[in-house]
């Protein structure tokens, strides 16, 4: 008999984290990796935000807080929802949680039952169906293809609801493919989740700034107000502040899921760190004035890789609305070998034979659950953009 729980055997671990960990392997042993696969802004943290955490730390705010959040941090996500998004929250409709992802494993975990079905769009970031799984359910895959923007229709929704539907996990715009729902689009969803009041709305809208051209952002408690009841909108400062590490993220949502969800962190982590949650007050409250200059930033690396990666052959690069990833099909790469004679069957074996051949490291589109795709994430230097670029089109120009 295994001594590990049997859960484990639904689950496996993160691939954008065994990419990333790969890279930096194969750095630390003198080979030339440019890695394209981590999902954070290479910015520093804002210095107001920074000597917000040091003074936090002088001042002795060192102790435990409340279980999901100092009540300073909780109004100030309030106001951010009623300021951003007009969606009004009071303090005990707020929960804070240990980055993004604790906050959306912990509403699963409060809310989800054996044979009970959480619908994911696809392509999708890795840790949606695993979590799912980790709390007894059955993620429901819905596929938005290339060809309609990576987003799904309203009638592919309608279709993947049963009766055993508990949530709809939505994120725009989207880790991997960067695809943003308009007002419209979106309106079209949440309109089909009106005749299903058993379902239940979870949106991770933790790419919310990161917004170009456009593009506006929306999120669908915001678009159907009559949706607020049964929408748990989720957020973060990771992405937009530069503050990964620092691990805040929050959600707001109906009072009794957020005391369920508290009731979960109670026997799990208890408080965020305090220190950490002090510098995200500041980065709510305080000034906003950079995240102009880096969203014009994204947004020219954006347009260098989408039109270096148009210039490989067998590869097709939409422009994505948001985020900071591309999501290009390799199609036309697929039957072809490599200069070392790996045959390209899939979109694994197509990065893992582009690091092994070139050094770039990028991260599979089955991963995400849609191929024949990869991800990069363009969170880097235009220098080292244009040098990954470069060698994935050599690559690609030298498959035969």
């Amino acid at each position: 008999m295994s001594f590990l729980s049997k859960t484990l055997d639904r689950v496996k671990p993160s691939p954008t984290i065994a990419v990333t960990t790969l890279a930096q392997e194969l750095k630390a042993a003198g080979r030339d990796v440019i890695g394209l696969g981590a999902g954070e802004p290479d910015f520093d943290t804002p210095d107001n935000i920074k000597a917000a955490a040091i003074a936090a730390v002088n001042e002795g705010r060192t102790k435990y807080t409340a279980v999901d959040g100092i009540p300073e941090l909780k109004e100030a996500i309030c106001a951010k929802f009623l300021g951003d998004n007009a969606l009004e929250y009071t303090p005990a409709q707020v929960s804070v949680g240990t980055g993004g992802k604790q906050v959306l494993y912990n509403a699963l975990m409060a809310t989800v039952n054996p044979s009970d079905e959480v619908i994911i769009p696809a392509p999708y970031w890795v840790s949606y169906p695993d979590m799912v799984k980790l709390a007894g359910g059955e993620p429901v895959f819905v596929a938005g293809e290339m060809e309609q923007g990576y987003k799904i229709t309203a009638a592919q929704l309608e279709a993947a609801i049963t009766p055993n539907t508990k949530w709809f996990l939505f994120n725009s715009p989207s880790n991997p493919t960067g695809a943003g729902y308009s007002w419209d689009e979106l309106k079209a969803l949440t309109d089909v989740l009106l005749r299903y009041p058993h379902v239940w709305i979870l949106t991770d809208d933790m790419y919310e700034h990161l917004a170009y051209g456009n593009f506006t952002f929306c999120t669908p408690a915001q678009v159907e107000p009559r949706l607020y009841d049964r929408t748990l909108t989720v957020n973060g400062v990771s992405k937009a502040y530069a503050m990964t590490g620092w691990r805040i993220g929050y959600a707001a949502g109906p009072e009794v899921l957020i005391k369920a969800m508290r009731k979960v962190q109670s026997q799990s982590t208890s408080n965020p760190c305090s220190v950490s949650q002090y510098a995200a007050l500041e980065a709510l409250n305080g000034t906003q004035s950079f995240l102009a200059p880096n969203n014009d930033l994204f947004q020219t690396r954006r347009d260098l890789v989408v039109d270096l990666l148009n210039q490989a052959l067998g590869i097709e690069c939409p422009t994505p609305q948001g985020a900071f990833y591309v999501y290009p099909s390799i199609a036309g790469c697929l039957g072809k070998t490599s200069p070392a004679g790996t045959v390209i069957t899939d979109d694994e074996t197509f990065a893992k034979a582009l690091l092994e051949e070139t050094g770039v490291a990028v991260v599979f589109g089955a991963a995400f659950g849609l191929s024949p795709h990869f991800r990069v994430s363009y969170a880097t230097s235009n220098a080292a953009l244009t040098e990954a670029c470069t060698r994935i089109i050599g690559f690609c120009k030298a498959l035969t």
